[in-house]
This record gives C-alpha cells, sequence and structure tokens, in this order.
C-alpha cells in the first residue's frame, strides 16, 4: 500500500512538471484572431494617426508555449507600432504563453505627408517565431494626405477645390465678412470637437453625380464609428450670416446638420438648400431657430428630430422627403417635421411669427413610437402662417392650425428599399406608389438625382420616379 501511494504521488508529480513544461516541439499549435491572419486599417489622414486596433495569438497546446519573438517585418522604420502584452515593439522576445492561454497584439499606424493626393497604401507585416516556425500576420492602411486645419478663422474670399480632402480639428469659422466657396467633389472630414461656423457666406458648388457632391461627415472612417450619428457638431448659421447656398451637398453623421439661427439680413433666404442630402444626424437634421430656409429637392433621412422650425420664422420646402426607422443606432421616437411660434426659457414663452409652406412634400416615419410625423404648435397670438399642399404624411391626428390641401395621409409611400438591420435605405419610390405623379407644380425641373421631373404632375418627394 505503501508503495502504490508513492506510485500515485510520483505520477501527479510528473503530470504537473509535463504541464508545466514548454512544448518544444515544430508542430505545436498555434493561431491568431486576426481575419485571415490580415489585419486593415481604414482610411488614415496623414499626420492624425488612427485608432488601435488588436488580434489575439492563442496557445492551443496543453503545455506552455514560448515564443521566440513577436516583431514588426520593418522595424523601427515601420509606420506601424506594436505592443506585445504591455511591451512596446517593434519587436518583443522570449514570450511565455500558459498552455490553453492567448496574449494580446495591440498595433497602431501613423502614416506620414507626402505628396501624394490620393489614396495610397501603407503595408507590413508582424512575425511569430516559435520552435522553428514562422507565423505572419499582414498589415495595411490605406492612407491619404489632407488639407489639415486647426481652429482656423476664414477670411476674406477663399475657394477650396478637391485637390485633397480637408481634416478641420478643433472648429473652422466663416467670418463675417467672408466667403467660403466649396467646389465639386470636395470631402470635408470634420473632429468631434470641430462645429463649422458660418458668420459670413457658404458657397456649396457640388454636382450631381457621387463622385461631384460636396461631403461633409466625421474624421472618424474606421468601423465602426464611420456610421454611428453625432461624430461631429454640425454646420452652423449664425445671426449675421447671409446668402449661404449648398447645392449637391452631403451632410452625414452630425450631431445636428444644418442649424440656421435669426432671420435673415436681406431678402434672400439665410440658406438655400438644393438636391442636399441630410442623414443619421443624432439630434435635428435642419434645425430653424427664427430663422429663414429654403429646402428643395431635399432629402432628410434617419434624424433624431429630421426638420425643427421653432420660434417662428419664414420657411420654404419643396418637393422634400424627411422619413425616419428605428435602427440599431438611432430610435425613431419624434416627428419628421415639428414646426412652432415659440420658445421657452424657463417658465417664459417667447413667440415670433411664423411662416412656413411645404409643397410636394413627404413626412414619414416606421419602426417608432411616434404616430404623429407632422406636428404644429402655436402659442400666443403672433402670425401662424402654415400651408400643406400636395403632400404625403402620417398622422394619428392632424396638425392643428394649418391649411391643408390634396393631403394624401398614412398611405405607405412605398419607398423603393429599407432595411433597417443593413442600414440600407433607397427612399426613391417604387412603381406603384401612392405619389406618383401627385404633386402640383413647382416650377423644379430636376430631382435630388439631378434627373428631369414631369413639371406638370411631378410625383412627392426629392425623388422623381423615372
Amino acid at each position: 500500500m505503501k508503495y502504490l501511494l508513492v506510485a500515485i504521488l510520483l505520477t501527479g508529480v510528473l503530470i504537473s512538471c509535463k504541464k508545466e513544461s514548454f512544448i518544444t516541439s515544430g508542430t505545436a499549435s498555434l493561431s491568431t484572431s486576426a481575419y485571415s491572419d490580415s489585419l486593415h486599417f481604414d482610411t488614415v489622414f496623414t499626420t492624425t494617426g488612427s485608432i488601435t486596433k488588436f488580434f489575439r495569438i492563442y496557445n492551443q497546446n496543453n503545455q506552455k508555449l514560448r515564443l521566440s519573438k513577436v516583431a514588426l517585418g520593418g522595424g523601427n522604420t515601420s509606420l506601424f507600432n506594436i505592443n506585445v502584452d504591455g511591451t512596446p515593439g517593434p519587436e518583443v522576445t522570449n514570450i511565455e504563453m500558459d498552455a490553453n492561454d492567448s496574449i494580446y497584439v495591440f498595433v497602431t499606424v501613423k502614416i506620414d505627408p507626402t505628396a501624394a493626393n490620393l489614396p495610397f497604401v501603407v503595408q507590413d507585416s508582424i512575425l511569430i517565431e516559435y520552435n522553428g516556425n514562422e507565423k505572419w500576420v499582414q498589415l495595411d492602411a490605406w492612407g491619404q494626405n489632407a488639407n489639415f486645419m486647426r481652429s482656423r478663422i476664414i477670411t476674406g474670399n477663399v475657394t477650396w477645390t478637391n485637390t485633397r480632402p480637408y481634416v478641420i480639428t478643433g472648429g473652422l469659422l466663416v467670418d463675417k465678412n467672408a466667403t467660403l466657396t466649396i467646389e465639386k467633389g470636395c470631402r470635408v472630414y470634420l473632429h468631434a470637437n470641430a462645429p463649422f461656423i458660418v458668420d459670413g457666406t457658404l458657397k456649396v458648388n457640388g454636382e450631381k453625380y457621387d463622385s461631384t457632391r460636396v461631403i461633409f461627415k466625421g474624421d472618424r472612417l474606421d468601423d465602426p464609428y464611420r456610421d454611428f450619428p453625432g461624430g461631429w457638431p454640425g454646420i452652423y448659421f449664425r445671426e449675421t450670416s447671409k446668402d449661404n447656398t449648398l447645392q449637391y451637398a452631403n451632410i452625414l453623421n452630425a450631431y445636428q446638420g444644418i442649424i440656421a439661427e435669426k432671420p435673415s439680413v436681406n431678402s434672400n433666404p439665410k440658406v438655400l438648400l438644393s438636391e442636399c442630402i441630410v442623414d443619421n444626424c443624432y439630434d435635428a437634421g435642419i434645425l430653424g431657430i427664427q430663422s429663414a430656409i429654403k429646402a428643395q429637392n431635399c432629402l432628410i433621412s434617419n434624424c433624431g428630430k429630421n426638420i425643427l422650425l421653432g420660434y417662428g420664422g419664414n420657411y420654404e420646402f419643396m418637393q422634400c422627403t424627411a422619413a425616419s426607422y428605428s435602427n440599431s443606432y438611432l430610435l425613431h421616437k419624434d416627428p419628421v417635421l415639428v414646426v412652432t411660434n415659440y420658445i421657452k426659457d424657463g417658465n417664459t414663452i417667447h413667440t415670433a411669427n411664423c411662416t412656413a409652406s411645404f409643397k410636394n412634400c413627404i413626412f414619414w416615419g416606421e419602426n417608432g413610437t411616434t404616430e404623429d410625423e407632422v406636428v404644429t404648435d402655436k402659442q400666443g397670438s403672433t402670425t401662424f402662417n402654415i400651408t400643406f399642399q400636395n403632400c404625403l404624411w402620417k398622422v394619428k391626428n392632424n396638425p392643428g392650425n394649418v391649411n391643408a390641401s390634396s393631403i394624401i395621409a398614412n398611405q405607405t409611400p412605398l419607398f423603393d428599399s429599407i432595411n433597417t438591420q443593413l442600414r440600407a435605405y433607397n427612399f426613391r419610390l417604387q412603381g406603384e406608389s401612392p405619389a406618383i405623379n401627385k404633386g402640383t407644380s413647382t416650377g423644379l425641373t430636376i430631382d435630388l438625382d439631378g434627373l428631369p421631373r414631369n413639371v406638370g404632375a411631378p410625383d412627392l418627394g426629392c425623388y422623381e420616379k423615372q
């Protein structure tokens, strides 16, 4: 019995020693979490650096494994940086891994400025050596040189061309007596702390093709951040701003897309929006505060509050579509259109005259908690002249204190395709849509795509069925 007990104890010690020893066989099993042993970085602007990405190295053996080294192929000259389980690279040696355990490898990239104007690819690889074996993880990043602006004030008359994108950090201000003209094809990327403020005049001269539209969006172009709402503050037209025109512009993923404050200083609208898309804004897509906005052939989609016009003002919307669907980013809980003639300051209500017309528009929402997609609210005795002509809307309670004619109520507009899971939205009309040929003449000869309209009896909304 005594000898049997000793034998059992010795067996236990041997097994324990085996588990604690290092596996040295060349057939030892090792894998990584990097998909296809590759790590990809989306567009990284020169000098701004990137987010940190990582992958894991797995020891799939029942014994400890020693990695001879984990190293960047480019060594000290690489534009990538690594950190292996807390130890910075470019080369880390003699890394011990417990049985059936893993370690993290963190990777960043910083692309130096070059003379190149077009995107370019930066590549490297990470070598993992163990037991005489070599395993590689490939690295690649798309780099883009850009015009970098930090807390910039625009004075005089300035024109931006599409040679390089513009990356704005800290904010940009168009001064009171300045005019900034942005030509077709420009891409403007703004940091989370970078409002685009206009005290003077902004002219956006996009054209109808995807490559020639002017794009405003956040500067995080990596997944999943590229599609998050609220990635940058928005475009803010303040009290002295005047004669602003935006044509074929996309304002994407802002906190508030277009904000216009105070009345126009002349007979023109403070902001004229033609063939514009305002999408995926966390709060308001278009926010007017006692201001003057004219919008035609515009799509305002999937924002927290698509169109919010408060404290009166003067507004004209023709051939516009305002539509929202609850998705993984935003719950559709507010009407797509709200118009009021007042603002609250504590317990005090301030009112102002309000004139607004909506012609040949669609106001629609689904998968949300609101039953009325169009809400109007009047306080006091100031002018409240709100008209809807040849519109399609979804409401349970008709908006009050408005003049409405030729309204299509609570009939789905039959948008071409809506997939909230994939966040794929096509707000063009199907051939059976009740909005086809139901508009009245507005004088507009094209739609949001720049395609011809049926001038005598156009379709409702921003797109004309071709």
